[in-house]
């Protein structure tokens, strides 16, 4: 059906002869796609039509793309008409108008609180352009904008997702030999094996976990790599030379089958602290450089020192969640007050200064367990409900017993020539060739899968 304007004498006819029966079919709109004298609050429409059908419709995000056709009489001059459908477009939060009189054919395109004119023709040309009118406003057209623009969404969501899916996690107890770095080294393992890229962080000046994933292999100072390059690099400012975490990471060498990427710490953390302690912002720069890097890891795990210092502080408030190790010992569960005032009272503190939530406490872990059956039987339980009870601490589902492959692993050696070269390894390394590992490589597999769990990720 070809389109005559000569025959639209008045706004009537330009409804019914161009709108209804040449304009809707020609663009792909069926009789449950589009609607007539549409009535929204004070708003009146000629023409509402959609991309898809919409009975009821309703105009809100998620409704199908949709356009408004104003018709006017041929004695009308548009521009006056205009402002009216910027208005309609605006309010009613929809993309396109088609504004004509028969004699003239517009399209606008909303752009935040204004209009722009898209597309304009005689009514006589209406013919040769309706393939260009289809481009902008026909039903297929529309509905695969929407599709591209909700993939387009998604992708940006996803992209988002990825950008700040990196979970950060402190191993932290403020009293020693609860196992912290055994269950930093072998959760960031296990993590690692089930196809996580894992940063791992050493901020103890104890640097056992520097040692236990291969970084000290050296025998003389002269040989030491790490006193120039370490964690302390990433928290010091002003007079020293900015050091960003790419600078700093190494490769764990040989602990592991799979990579981890670590920050290592070094013996002079201690003496250096001081310089540090001029400059609150010492406190934050972890949590900054971690910002800087959450695209490039899924998880970083941090093993702590065994204080109420600033490294611990710093480890703190770059977190996300923390989780406790404790041989559930009276020393150790009364240290547990301490962690948890020390995290209402500073940690926390410093976090809603950064703009960040305080951090999730994931649950104490029962760690170096007996596994003395008796001791499990009737002793194990007791202690164990004292966590929640006394404490209020959530506490973890699993648990590490503690048994002599757990410091084999970490301690063996590498004989090469006259020298006995540390030779540290994973749990799950270990087990490959010594069958006595293989239940504490349960139990960190375990662990790493309720750790992911409750990270949601």
């Amino acid at each position: 059906m070809l389109f005559n304007p000569e025959l639209c004498r008045n706004e009537s006819e330009v409804e019914s002869k161009l709108i209804v029966q040449y304009l809707l079919p020609r663009l792909g709109y069926t009789q449950d796609t589009w609607h007539q004298e549409v009535a929204m609050g004070s708003i009146r429409l000629d023409f509402l039509a959609f991309a898809a059908q919409s009975i009821p419709f309703v105009l809100d995000t998620d409704s199908p793309m949709s356009v408004v056709m104003e018709a006017k009489s041929p004695k009308q001059n548009l521009n006056h008409h205009v402002l009216r459908l910027r208005h309609y477009l605006t309010s009613l939060n929809v993309r396109y108008g088609l504004l004509t009189n028969g004699k003239e054919i517009r399209i606008y395109q909303k752009l935040r609180d204004d209009v722009k004119l898209v597309f304009q023709c005689d009514g006589n040309d209406v013919e040769t352009k309706i393939e260009e009118i289809g481009g902008l406003i026909g039903r297929e057209s529309l509905k695969n904008r929407q599709v591209k623009e909700k993939l387009s969404v998604q992708l940006m969501d996803l992209e988002r997702n990825r950008e700040n899916s990196m979970k950060t996690i402190a191993i932290y107890h403020h009293k020693g030999g609860v196992g912290k770095t055994t269950v930093a080294v072998n959760l960031a393992a296990a993590l690692s094996n089930q196809g996580k890229k894992v940063l791992l962080i050493d901020i103890d000046a104890q640097a056992n976990t520097t040692f236990a994933t291969g970084l000290i292999k050296f025998e003389f100072e002269d040989d030491d790599d790490l006193k120039d390059r370490n964690v302390f690099h990433l928290l010091i400012a002003g007079e020293e030379k900015s050091f960003s975490i790419p600078d700093i990471v190494r490769k764990s060498n040989g602990f592991n089958s799979t990579e981890i990427d670590v920050i290592p710490s070094h013996i002079t953390l201690i003496e250096r602290q001081p310089r540090l302690a001029v400059s609150s912002a010492s406190i934050t720069r972890l949590a900054k450089k971690l910002a800087l890097v959450q695209d490039s890891y899924d998880i970083t795990i941090i093993d702590t020192p065994p204080s109420l210092d600033l490294y611990a502080t710093a480890s703190l408030t770059a977190a996300d969640y923390l989780i406790i190790p404790s041989d559930l010992k009276p020393f150790s569960n009364q240290g547990l007050l301490s962690v948890k005032n020390f995290i209402k009272r500073e940690i926390n503190e410093n976090r809603e200064n950064m703009g960040k939530p305080p951090i999730q406490i994931m649950g104490v872990l029962p760690s170096k367990i007996s596994s003395n059956n008796q001791y499990l039987k009737h002793s194990f339980p007791r202690h164990r409900d004292l966590i929640p009870e006394r404490y209020e601490l959530p506490l973890m589902d699993n648990m590490i017993t503690e048994r002599a492959a757990l410091s084999h692993c970490i301690n063996k050696n590498l004989i090469v020539g006259n020298l006995e070269i540390p030779d540290p390894k994973s749990i799950f390394d270990f087990a490959k060739y010594e069958s006595s590992a293989s239940v504490s490589a349960f139990e960190f597999e375990s662990l790493a899968l309720e750790v992911v769990r409750k990270m949601e990720i």
